[in-house]
């Protein structure tokens, strides 16, 4: 009779446990990642996110859930999606690389905060109230890829100074970074004295068929603007330029490590900060008091194998001042 007690006795106290672990599981945060590329992007930027969570002590399926949304260029999944994860009272939503997310993060809750990873101004977005005290319930880095537009396209026409006519691939559906990245290029071709030539495009599939039309139309080069879904297909982009052999220029080094000519942009990984200022939040942080992050350095990347394929001679003075020349 006393060991069925105690068996008994100890069933009440592994159900316990049991009732107790699950608690605890069920109490984890869960952070909505939401991202403008497609699921089967390179794993990297995901990766830099998880490590700036573990630099601040949250390890994914640990302590802390993550929840990952790819919007895929789909952009008019945002409102729903917004309106879902603020319903569920996520403990906080990321939008690393997506201004369009962030936007629709701040219009769905002034609550829950907000970890965004944006090239434009997030002043000027409306989305913190300044730089240094951003005093709302949004964060993150401003990684001023929009404004480095006039010096990657000099760049370019330093590469090919025979150009006079440059295809430009635009994301239309990420309307805010469109337009301003429409704004930027156009203002800096202007300087140099370069047609423009629009190539749109949304999806993986409308990347091929703006390839295919430049195939027919022939530009000089290609300038690829600053977007989210771009970002996750750098080697889609970076062969279909190969296979047109057409000198291209690029916001990320991404692309030239897939094959790409050249790239001018931020130094530092937005998606490891977007990461750590999540973790410092779940720690117990206020998005006000946590200042938007601005890089402090850039870096211009040439792939040299790229350029002697598309029978380029690259200025030595490019050479000397590029951060790094991928043989």
């Amino acid at each position: 009779m006393i060991r069925r007690r105690n068996f008994i006795a100890g069933l009440g106290s592994a159900a316990a446990w049991t009732l107790a672990a699950r608690g605890q599981q069920a109490a984890m945060p869960v952070v909505g990642f939401v991202s403008a590329g497609a699921a089967d992007a390179p794993a990297g930027s995901v990766a830099e996110f998880r490590r700036g969570l573990g630099e601040t002590g949250y390890v994914e399926g640990q302590n802390v859930t993550v929840e990952y949304h790819w919007l895929e260029g789909q952009f008019d999944r945002l409102p729903a999606l917004m309106a879902d994860l603020v319903r569920r009272r996520v403990a906080v939503i990321a939008t690393p690389g997506t201004t369009a997310a962030a936007i629709a993060a701040k219009a769905a809750t002034a609550t829950i905060p907000i970890v965004f990873g944006i090239g434009q101004d997030p002043v000027k977005l409306g989305l913190v109230a300044s730089l240094g005290r951003p005093g709302g319930n949004a964060t993150g880095t401003n990684s001023l890829t929009v404004e480095v537009v006039a010096k990657r396209m000099a760049l370019l026409h330093e590469l090919v100074p025979k150009a006079a006519r440059v295809a430009v691939l635009f994301n239309p559906a990420n309307i805010q970074q469109h337009n301003d990245n429409l704004r930027e290029v156009q203002e800096a071709a202007h300087v140099i004295g370069l047609q423009i030539h629009a190539l749109n495009a949304s999806t993986s599939g409308e990347i091929d068929a703006a390839f295919a039309a430049l195939a027919r139309e022939r530009p000089d080069a290609l300038f690829v603007a600053t977007d989210a879904f771009f970002r996750s297909r750098p080697v889609q982009i970076a062969t279909l330029a190969a296979r047109e052999r057409i000198a291209a220029a690029y916001p990320f080094r991404d692309f030239v490590v897939a094959g790409g000519l050249m790239s001018y942009g931020t130094v530092g990984d937005s998606f490891r900060q977007v990461g750590i200022y999540t973790g410092k939040i779940l720690n117990g942080a206020k998005p006000a008091d946590l200042p938007v992050l601005q890089p402090t350095s850039f870096e211009f990347i040439i792939n040299l194998k790229t350029a002697r394929a598309l029978g380029l001679t690259v200025p030595e003075t490019l050479l000397a001042t590029a951060d790094e020349v991928i043989q």
